[in-house]
C-alpha cells in the first residue's frame, strides 16, 4: 500500500532515513513479563516531493502515546523551565501582557512555563491531553483543559470565552498527525491581533548534526521553516519573525499571526528562509546522503562499545529519554551492553528501557556501581548533565556522548 502525505495527501516515494522497526520511544515497560508483550513499529522518515514535509510513514494512534501515565514531565529539566522563564518574562514585555490578556499553551504538560506568566498576574489556560500531566499543573495554580487541540477543541473553548493574545506551542506541532486539523485551531483561538508562537527542533540541524536518535514515531514531522510557512499560509496565518534557539540540538522559535494582523516581517525571518534556502531544504537533493551519516554514527558507537567490553570497563547510561530509546534500538543495544540507564524522573525509576531491556534507576545508584563510562543520551543536555554528575572523576569515570560523532571526555 503507498504512503501518502499527512498535510498534501501526495505519495510518499522519498526515502531519507530508514531505522527499522523499534518500539514506541517513550513505552518503557513496567518489568520482565510485560517483554512478550512488547510492539515494535518501522520507524521510516520520507520526504513529500510536492510540499517538502518530512514524516514518518505509520500512523500509530496518538492515544497509545499520550495516555494518563505519559511518562514525560518537562520540569525534571532544570535548564528547561529555565527556558520557559526567560520566554514569559521576553514575551511579556515585547506584547505588552497584562491582568487583561490571556495566555494559552498548548500540550503545556505539567505547567512547567505557564506558571512563569502566573507569577506575573496574566491569566493563563493550559492545553494538554495527558491526564497526569494536567493533574500536577493544576496543582500548580495552573489551569488546564485535559484535551487533544484541534478545530473542535478551539472552537469549544472559544465558545466558553477564551480567547488568546497570546498562544504557545513547544515541540508540539511535530507530534500531532493532522496537522492541518491542529493549525486551524490556532486561527480560531487567537485574538485578531494576537501572536502564536511555535518552537520546534530545527529539519536543518537534524541533518547537519545526524541528529537521527530526535526521530520517533510520537514525531509524526522533521520540520523546515519552509514547510512550517506553507502550513500556516493554508489556514490564513503567517510568519513575522524567526529566533534560533540552542534547545533539542538547535530549534526555531517562529512567531505566527493572523494574514491581516498589523506585524511586519522582521530580519530574522529573512535570514532563516536564506539559510535553508543555502542548504537545498527547497529542494530534493538537502535530503540526500543522510542514511550513510547515520551508519556512520552507529558503526563508531558500537566499536566503542566492543572494545570497552573487551577492556572489561562497565558502561551506564544517564537520561532515559525518548532519543536515547531510538539510538540504541536502531544500534541494537541490549542490556549486556548497558548496566542501567539513571534518570531523576520517578516515573520511570523500576522500569524498563524499550526494546533494550536495560533498567531504569534512580542517579544514585551511579555512586554505588561507580561505571567507567556513562554514556549521555539526551546529548542537548550534556553540559547540565555532566556538571551535575562532575563526581565520577573520583573514580576516573568518563562521559561519553555519540551524536553527531563519538566523543569521549
Amino acid at each position: 500500500m503507498s504512503k501518502h502525505c499527512r498535510f498534501c495527501g501526495a505519495s510518499l516515494t522519498l526515502s531519507v532515513v530508514d531505522l527499522g522497526a523499534t518500539p514506541l520511544a517513550n513505552s518503557n515497560l513496567p518489568d520482565r513479563e510485560a517483554i512478550a508483550g512488547e510492539k515494535s513499529y518501522p520507524l521510516h522518515v520520507m520526504l513529500c516531493e510536492n510540499c517538502l514535509l518530512s514524516q514518518t510513514t505509520e500512523n500509530i494512534p496518538a492515544e497509545d502515546i499520550f495516555h494518563d501515565d505519559y511518562a514525560y514531565f518537562s520540569s525534571f529539566s532544570s535548564g528547561w523551565v529555565e527556558h520557559a522563564r526567560q520566554y514569559a518574562e521576553e514575551m511579556s514585555k515585547r506584547f505588552e501582557l497584562d491582568p487583561s490578556s490571556l495566555v494559552m499553551e498548548i500540550a503545556s504538560n505539567d505547567g512547567y512555563l505557564l506558571q512563569h506568566f502566573v507569577t506575573q498576574g496574566i491569566p493563563v489556560l493550559g492545553v494538554e491531553p495527558a491526564g497526569n500531566c494536567a493533574e500536577v499543573a493544576t496543582k500548580k495554580g495552573v489551569p488546564t483543559v485535559t484535551e487533544f487541540f484541534n478545530r473542535k477543541t478551539a472552537q469549544e473553548l472559544k465558545v466558553k470565552g477564551h480567547q488568546a493574545d497570546l498562544t504557545v506551542a513547544n515541540n508540539v506541532l511535530a507530534h500531532v498527525p493532522d496537522i492541518s486539523d491542529f493549525i486551524a485551531g490556532f486561527k480560531i483561538i487567537l485574538k485578531p491581533d494576537g501572536v502564536s508562537t511555535f518552537e520546534f527542533p530545527h529539519l536543518l540541524n537534524l541533518i547537519n548534526s545526524v541528529q537521527f536518535d530526535t526521530i520517533y514515531h510520537e514525531h509524526y514531522f522533521y520540520l523546515s521553516l519552509f514547510a512550517v510557512e506553507r502550513i500556516l499560509a493554508k489556514h490564513d496565518l503567517r510568519v513575522f519573525d524567526v529566533q534560533t534557539l540552542p534547545t533539542h540540538g538547535g530549534s526555531l522559535r517562529v512567531f505566527a499571526c493572523h494574514k491581516a494582523a498589523s506585524f511586519q516581517e522582521c530580519p530574522n525571518l529573512l535570514d532563516a528562509r536564506q539559510l535553508e534556502k543555502n542548504a537545498k531544504l527547497n529542494q530534493v537533493q538537502g535530503y540526500e546522503g543522510f542514511l550513510l551519516r547515520v551508519e556512520r554514527v552507529r558503526d563508531d558507537f558500537l566499536k566503542f562499545l566492543k572494545k570497552a567490553r573487551a577492556d572489561g570497563k562497565k558502561i551506564a547510561g544517564y537520561g532515559a529519554a525518548a532519543k536515547g530509546n531510538t539510538f540504541m534500538n536502531y544500534c541494537g543495544v541490549t542490556a549486556s551492553d548497558i548496566s542501567f540507564v539513571a534518570d531523576k524522573n520517578p516515573h520511570k525509576q523500576g522500569r524498563l528501557l524499550p526494546g533494550v531491556h536495560a533498567p531504569i534507576v534512580s542517579p544514585g545508584e551511579i555512586w554505588k556501581s561507580k561505571p567507567d563510562y556513562i554514556v549521555i543520551f539526551p546529548w542537548n543536555l550534556a553540559p547540565e548533565v555532566a556538571s551535575e554528575l562532575d563526581e565520577i572523576r573520583q573514580w576516573g569515570g568518563q562521559f561519553v556522548t555519540a551524536i553527531p560523532e563519538l566523543r569521549v571526555f
